[in-house]
């Protein structure tokens, strides 16, 4: 298709602020309406045991059959299905076969970026709070990568699963340099009385002790910042401040934990504490991702929880493989602030990469207060930090490179009806005209636009469609993980002691306050902003 400059299917566009839903389809509007009210019998459903497990698979199953199951016939290895796409996960996965070309005539990939630049601080998101954000890329960045040593955006070094390489590292040689091999535990510094990841750096360079860790984008971190930067397993050491505390967060639960099963089991070896210990988090941080994060995300009354026996039973159980699909809908740059507010102190979004001396400095306890007392930014276009936008043009120049579908192409195939008009997707004016301006026709709209642009439904924090991707693949991914089949969820996996504190937390609140030893403060957590963060307008 030859992109015009203006569709003769496109309708002029409205001054209201309603988006027309027409195509959003029946069903899909019938069980959105089912779930988002209805609040005292979803609640109620609480009550029984029996009756909310069956309810909590049931909407499992049917939010991860909102496409078709794997395994996918297609990775990025080629257009066809052969063994290898079906075997090599080195390739990324993807749901939809390529396009045969690049349509002519779409906008260069900086001016689609300049439909995301934010004015000013931007907008405000209305639910969610700035460590909404740093949770997300913290999880993600552990199976969402690309590949370090080409840079191919069609090969991954992804484990395709939750297994906390960020903070264990993704090869043996990097875990053993992280491990001290006495009582399960890793190195540590402690600082003030509070426990740290140890020293990446001295002088400028990485140590010969953190030889094996290869951070991508080093040379790009300031002169300034080498020195503080953190020793973990996850290659992103330019990352902001919201992942590293997440880090910091689960290396002080990984030593207490630790700490507990050597106490309890005086016979075991440091290999099965450590290995024991390791088991215990990955499924901590899945339980934490489930149900604090989904039920956050999510605009339903139902809350989901983590029930192995009764997940493990849907056709969707099929070996993890991370899709392109999945790693565009996490680019999550207009949640992220332009400046955030650090103990009454304004620090700019760039003074926050790679900035481990702040984490030292604020400390983790208030550091979390902080980021739960700042909202996130509005997910939308026209809100995205200078600083990302690079980013942006980035990810819709993968989209192209790899022969993504267009937008409408991925509406269809995840249940929703084509759109013929931009008031189906938003109803700000700006964005209708903005992207009858630059695309001519909506059948033309890049996927990663298309996610973005969508106008979230009241109370939900994104679009329907990213909503559905993440539905369909963070369900999945999750939920397939092997420490989660009912023969492996057992005492014997994680130990008494281990199973016990996975079913004790409940959120990010529990881990942190169980790890700050130094400061017996009460904080304030939250992926949700309070009662009263919330009553001033969103921006």
């Amino acid at each position: 298709m030859t992109v015009t400059s203006r569709s003769a299917r496109a309708r002029s566009v409205p001054r209201t602020g309603a988006r027309d839903r027409s195509r959003d389809g029946v069903r899909n509007r019938f069980e959105t309406h089912l779930l988002t009210h209805f609040a005292p019998a979803w609640q109620a459903s609480r009550h029984s045991r029996w009756l909310h497990r069956r309810l909590n698979s049931t909407l499992v199953d049917l939010a991860v059959r909102k496409a078709p199951p794997r395994p996918n016939p297609l990775s990025t290895k080629a257009p066809y299905t052969s063994w290898d796409s079906l075997t090599d996960r080195s390739w990324v996965g993807r749901h939809l076969p390529p396009v045969t070309a690049v349509p002519k005539g779409l906008p260069a990939p900086e001016r689609v970026a300049e439909l995301f630049r934010r004015e000013g601080e931007g907008r405000c998101c209305a639910r969610s709070t700035a460590l909404l954000p740093a949770f997300a890329q913290w999880f993600t960045d552990g199976f969402l990568r690309g590949h370090a040593a080409t840079g191919d955006p069609r090969r991954t070094d992804s484990p395709h699963t939750l297994d906390m390489s960020q903070l264990y590292g993704d090869r043996e040689e990097v875990t053993a340099c992280l491990r001290t091999f006495e009582g399960g535990r890793m190195k540590s510094r402690i600082i003030g009385g509070a426990e740290f990841p140890p020293a990446l750096c001295e002088g400028g360079r990485i140590t010969e002790e953190f030889r094996a860790i290869r951070p991508v984008r080093f040379e790009e971190v300031p002169e300034s910042y080498v020195d503080a930067l953190f020793a973990w397993g996850g290659e992103r050491a330019h990352a902001h401040i919201g992942p590293m505390a997440m880090n910091v967060l689960f290396l002080r639960e990984h030593n207490r934990v630790a700490g507990i099963l050597a106490d309890a089991h005086p016979d075991w070896d440091d290999e099965r504490v450590f290995q024991t210990t390791r088991n215990t988090l990955i499924v901590m941080m899945i339980r934490v991702m489930l149900e604090e994060y989904i039920n956050h995300i999510t605009p339903y009354h139902f809350a989901f929880v983590l029930d192995p026996v009764r997940t493990d039973r849907g056709a969707w159980h099929r070996e993890n493989w991370a899709t392109i699909e999945f790693s565009l809908v996490y680019r999550w740059h207009s949640l992220v602030p332009s400046t955030y507010d650090l103990g009454g102190r304004a620090v700019p979004l760039e003074r926050t990469v790679a900035n481990g001396q702040l984490v030292l400095d604020r400390g983790l306890g208030p550091l979390f207060e902080d980021l739960s007392r700042q909202p996130a930014g509005r997910v939308g276009l026209f809100n995205t930090d200078e600083l990302l936008l690079p980013l942006e043009a980035h990810s819709v120049a993968v989209g192209r490179d790899l022969l993504l579908a267009s937008y409408n192409d991925y509406r269809a195939y995840y249940g929703f009806p084509r759109v013929t008009d931009p008031r189906q997707i938003s109803g700000d004016p700006r964005i209708q005209e903005a992207l009858l301006d630059v695309y001519g026709d909506v059948d033309a709209i890049d996927l990663y636009v298309g996610l973005f642009a969508e106008e979230p439904e009241p109370g939900a924090v994104f679009g329907r469609l990213l909503e559905r991707v993440i539905s369909v693949d963070a369900f999945s991914e999750a939920l397939n993980n092997p420490l989660l089949a009912p023969r492996l969820f057992t005492p014997d996996t994680f130990s008494p002691e281990g199973l016990r504190i996975v079913r004790e937390t409940r959120g990010l609140s529990d881990l942190l306050h169980r790890n700050l030893p130094e400061d017996r403060t009460r904080y304030f957590v939250s992926l949700g902003r309070s009662a009263a963060d919330t009553r001033s307008p969103a921006r």
